[in-house]
């Protein structure tokens, strides 16, 4: 075992700094709002481009799901990025292509660009899913880690509001001011028919403040120990959790990266075999809940219902007030009442939800008030249930020398699985009517909820090293199954 002096150190914290701690994780957290608005802000772009360009009901799918595509790629990628190079320089390139995604999403001469533009900010969000809730558990203190890492989920429900809010302000300021200054230059975006334009281009003011403190803050320690940098790691364990706490942290990471082979053939033997069904049960039946359907075609889903436009946009900002509201309670509970009840009773809430939206549409019962009733019981229990538990169990259960390439494969699963959501929608929806939306998503849930009692563990409270003990301990008692 190769150990640090750490008595070489003696200007090191004795305690550990809470607010170093809250800020490195607050940072990381910031792309979880990007990755939010950016897969939000689109919901309210859908008509206007539709319009633009003649699109199809396929094209119009494509155009939904092309960022997703790209998170697609970026998700295959950043393990392998983050795992190589480290977790703070990758995070910055996946702001630098939030960036890019963003201006030429405001600014396309044809559909072409856009769509480019799209798979580009795609990227962005792909790499950003995977490294920031891993970059946060590598920080977090196994008592908290859930609170920490449940900060990127509601980071990503603040993204998904502000994006919400967004759009509908601008919406009803171009409604408003038809001719917006002129309609001249930059001003040309708030014309209601481009409106769309000054939507995407909202994405670059938090997007600029995301490049600026990713700047400020550390490498993971976990990381550093990996590459052998342990002495920088162990200044960093530091400021987390105090010198003493530090030393016996810094040995259960040096003791499992040995015993680790470091390769993901690692991930298909048995016992962690069983993990990496977990994870990536968790990403796709995360999906197949149908969350990212309402958040990209919510208003399509309450015209459908019988509002306008400008009320269904309404509707998607308070749907978003619940989103938050119930994200909230999952941060503050998660480390109390634990994973497994989170996940399991609020799935069991999401299939009756679902499968209630999909008996009134199809009874011709969906008014629009009713229909938003249901859909915020709906949104407040998968709030509370997988959206938030799935980023914080997806980056516990891995090992700490293949977790990037692991969390890899499990949100490469999340977002393959989105994006022929997102492609498919607007067809599946206009071919067999919006009630055989809500009651397949509503069969799946009952299934994922079955999965989710026979499968996942409750991991508050322990280590990342203790939660791989686990599986390896669940494999020798198995007697060398799965």
């Amino acid at each position: 075992m190769v150990m640090t002096d750490t008595r070489a150190t003696p200007m090191l914290p004795v305690k550990g700094s809470p607010l170093f701690l809250t800020l490195v994780c607050l940072v990381a957290a910031v792309g979880g709002l990007l990755f939010g608005f950016d897969t939000a802000v689109i919901s309210g772009t859908f008509g206007f481009v539709e319009k633009q360009f003649a699109l199809s009901k396929l094209m119009l799918g494509w155009f939904g799901s092309a960022a997703l595509a790209g998170c697609v790629l970026g998700a295959m990628v950043a393990g392998w990025l983050g795992d190589r190079f480290g977790r703070k320089p990758v995070l910055i390139a996946s702001a630098v292509f939030f960036f890019v995604s963003a201006l030429y999403s405001a600014i396309p001469p044809n559909f072409t660009v856009l769509i480019i533009a799209r798979l580009i900010g795609g990227v962005g969000v792909g790499i950003a899913s995977v490294l920031a809730p891993l970059y946060i558990s590598e920080f977090a203190p196994p008592k908290i880690r859930g609170r920490l890492v449940a900060l990127y989920q509601l980071s990503i429900v603040v993204g998904i509001l502000l994006a919400y809010f967004s759009n509908w302000v601008l919406l009803g300021f171009a409604e408003a001011h038809p001719q917006a200054f002129g309609g001249k230059g930059v001003f040309h975006w708030l014309l209601v028919g481009q409106v769309w334009r000054g939507m995407f281009a909202a994405e670059l003011i938090p997007n600029t403040i995301f490049i600026l403190l990713l700047l400020l803050v550390p490498e993971s320690p976990r990381w550093l120990v990996n590459a052998g940098r342990t002495d920088q790691a162990f200044v960093i364990l530091a400021r987390v959790n105090g010198s003493e706490t530090a030393r016996r942290e810094l040995q259960a990471i040096q003791a499992s990266a040995e015993r680790e082979e470091g390769s993901l053939a690692e991930l298909f033997k048995p016992g962690l075999r069983v993990a990496l069904i977990v994870g990536v049960g968790l990403s796709v039946f995360g999906q197949m809940t149908g969350v990212n359907s309402v958040i990209y075609y919510g208003p399509s889903i309450l015209k459908e219902a019988g509002l306008d436009l400008g009320g269904a946009m309404g509707y998607q900002v308070a749907l978003g007030l619940v989103n938050l509201v119930f994200t909230l309670l999952a941060v503050w509970k998660v480390d109390s009442w634990g994973r497994r009840p989170l996940l399991i009773g609020g799935m069991a809430v999401v299939t009756l939800s679902l499968g209630t939206a999909g008996l009134l549409f199809a009874a011709k019962l969906a008014s629009g008030f009713l229909i938003v009733c249901v859909l915020g019981v709906y949104m407040a229990c998968v709030a509370l249930s997988i959206c938030a538990v799935i980023w914080v169990l997806t980056p516990e259960i891995f090992p700490n020398r293949i977790r990037g390439r692991a969390m890899s494969i499990a949100v490469f699963a999340n977002w393959a699985v989105n994006t022929v959501n997102a492609f498919l929608f607007p067809w599946f929806a206009a071919r067999f009517g919006m009630h055989a939306v809500f009651l397949t998503f509503a069969g799946i849930c009952l299934v994922a909820t079955v999965f989710f009692w026979r499968f996942v563990p409750e991991t508050k409270g322990k280590s990342l090293e203790e939660i791989e003990e686990y599986w390896l301990g669940r494999q020798k008692k198995l007697g060398g199954g799965a």
